[in-house]
């Protein structure tokens, strides 16, 4: 399995910064990798709308704590919610049910492109809904969603892919707009490691190295490492700021050729450990799902290389 779109970046080796830009956002690439984001983004989603089965109707219900004027002043300037027209509750089950329902068609591939926006669309809408009540996972998985909407991820591993072959029609594995999408899924997950790091360092516990004591003893903490702590100095000191350096270097790793699957298939085990160490296992979950194509990268930008310049015999008869 190939993603073309993580095997060039802006500053890699023999290209320009122009070449690399126009290959990097629109050479066409494998729709597989993304696909794999699909299917896990929307199972994730899942399990967090899930979250919100026992307590929808207590919280946003026509009696519910939360009333949406109250909502609408927690909210971005400009947010708006499909949730404040659910004034009664058949109205809200019938809204959340939609949401649902959306996930679901986006987790087997059936219609995707439309069920990336109506999920998209619906989950930023209860998230609106309650602002007060998301936590990291729910904000990335919104952006996880956002990115799924420009790209065919139908294109592998769905309904939709099953029904083509089924009539008979030819379905391309490789699309400028996968490209685009798994651009923009590079692009947001260093930025939000980046973002992650340098919020830490403006505390002094990361720079002290007491930052994963007081992880391990909040109520919410899955793992109370505090006696480890407590007994070795240099075991705190080091997970703090092996969390901090992990940070940066997938922030950076993904825009060098040699680092990127090296550190993406890393962060799929080390993004789920810090959600784990830090309270939020769901996001450090969301996170490594960021890192998923580039750890999928193979041969395969080599191979087109080869037959761009004039050497597909080197490939062998098969391949072509």
């Amino acid at each position: 399995m190939a993603s073309a779109a993580h095997d060039v970046a802006p500053g890699d080796a023999g290209t320009t910064l122009g070449d690399a830009w126009i290959r990097f956002w629109f050479t066409p690439a494998d729709v597989r990798p993304l696909a794999v984001v699909r299917i896990l983004a929307a199972a994730l989603g899942l399990l967090l709308l899930w979250s919100y089965v026992g307590d929808l109707e207590a919280w946003f219900g026509p009696a519910g704590m939360v009333p949406a004027d109250v909502a609408a002043g927690w909210r971005p300037r400009f947010g708006v919610s499909l949730f404040d027209g659910a004034t009664t509750s058949a109205s809200l089950w019938a809204l959340f049910g939609g949401t649902i329902a959306a996930f679901v068609a986006l987790l087997v591939g059936l219609g995707s492109r439309l069920a990336a926006v109506a999920a998209a669309v619906l989950w930023a809408s209860l998230l609106h809904r309650g602002p007060m009540l998301t936590g990291p996972a729910d904000d990335v998985i919104s952006v996880l969603l956002w990115c799924l909407v420009v790209g065919p991820s139908s294109r592998a591993w769905s309904i939709d892919r099953w029904l083509a072959d089924r009539m008979g029609r030819r379905v391309a594995e490789s699309s400028p707009w996968a490209r685009v999408s798994l651009g923009l899924l590079q692009v947001h997950a260093s930025a939000l490691a980046l973002a992650a790091a340098l919020a830490q360092l403006k505390g002094d516990v990361w720079w002290d190295g007491t930052a994963a004591w007081w992880l391990a003893a909040r109520p919410s903490s899955l793992v109370d490492a505090t006696a480890a702590y407590r007994s070795s100095e240099y075991l705190m000191n080091a997970v703090t700021h092996a969390i901090v350096v992990f940070e940066i270097a997938f922030a950076v790793g993904l825009w060098v050729g040699p680092l990127r699957r090296p550190i993406a298939r890393a962060a799929l085990v080390a993004w789920p450990l810090i959600g784990v160490v830090a309270g939020e296992p769901l996001w450090g979950l969301a996170m490594a799902i960021f890192a998923v194509p580039a750890s999928l990268a193979g041969e395969e930008p080599a191979k087109r290389r080869l037959v761009e310049h004039g050497h597909a015999e080197l490939l062998g008869r098969r391949e072509l």
